[in-house]
């Protein structure tokens, strides 16, 4: 079943002689349960694809459509929610708050939506991220690979339809990287979750369900590793 629907996407920053084509006629579907690996050299607008597709940045024209949802027909504040619900975002830098514990900062989208903290859902991704007896630790009280783990489970509480992922283990070692995308796979399985993932790690992509390259605002190559289970 397909949850994503990319049509002629394209991205454009700055006008005249300025003018960067970030995205150009970006076209693709995600069925739901994917796991897809995004690769491509830097500055080949992988980025800017995956916070289009997370709500954070509009298209200049194209459509994207999430649950046959058009997400950019939203007003902003429809939008704001759409983004708290539906897509979880983790970045390379783990945008914890620094003042919060490890409970707080996973559990502030929810608080941020109003809505009541799942008790049960938390004490299990707790678990599952291996974090149950780190709950009360500031982020500076944290490894590296700790931190990443708080930011997953900040992106799972609201149950999103949709984790994305952005270069997440570009500041881990090779062992906490393995981790890291072995619990995101974990969660894409668990919880039929579709899981998109920007990576410059070969190991990684080939990991995925099926891999898109892009250079120069283009899709380049669009292959299949295996079916989506």
């Amino acid at each position: 079943m397909e949850i994503l629907r990319i049509e002629n996407l394209t991205k454009i920053y700055g006008s005249g002689e300025n003018e960067v084509r970030a995205l150009d006629n970006v076209s693709f579907s995600v069925q739901k349960g994917e796991f897809l690996a995004i690769i491509g050299p830097s500055g080949s607008g992988k980025s800017t694809l995956l916070h289009i597709l997370g709500g954070v940045d509009r298209p200049t024209s194209g459509k994207v459509w999430m649950n046959g949802q058009d997400v950019y027909a939203q007003n902003e504040d429809n939008l704001a929610v759409f983004r708290r619900r539906q897509v979880g975002l983790i970045f390379q830098f783990y945008n914890l708050i620094p003042v919060l514990d490890v409970v707080e900062n996973m559990t502030l989208p929810v608080l941020m939506d109003g809505r009541k903290v799942n008790e049960d859902r938390l004490n299990e991704l707790l678990s599952v991220l291996d974090l149950s007896d780190r709950k009360n630790n500031l982020p500076n009280q944290l490894s590296g690979g700790q931190q990443q783990r708080v930011s997953i489970g900040r992106a799972l509480m609201n149950a999103p339809a949709v984790v994305l992922a952005d270069e997440p283990t570009g500041n881990l070692d090779s062992k906490n990287s393995q981790e890291i995308v072995g619990l995101l796979k974990y969660s894409n399985k668990k919880y039929g979750q579709t899981l998109i993932i920007i990576t410059h790690d070969e190991s990684i992509a080939l990991q995925a369900d099926r891999i898109i390259a892009i250079d120069d605002g283009r899709i380049i190559r669009d292959e299949r590793i295996r079916e989506v289970r």
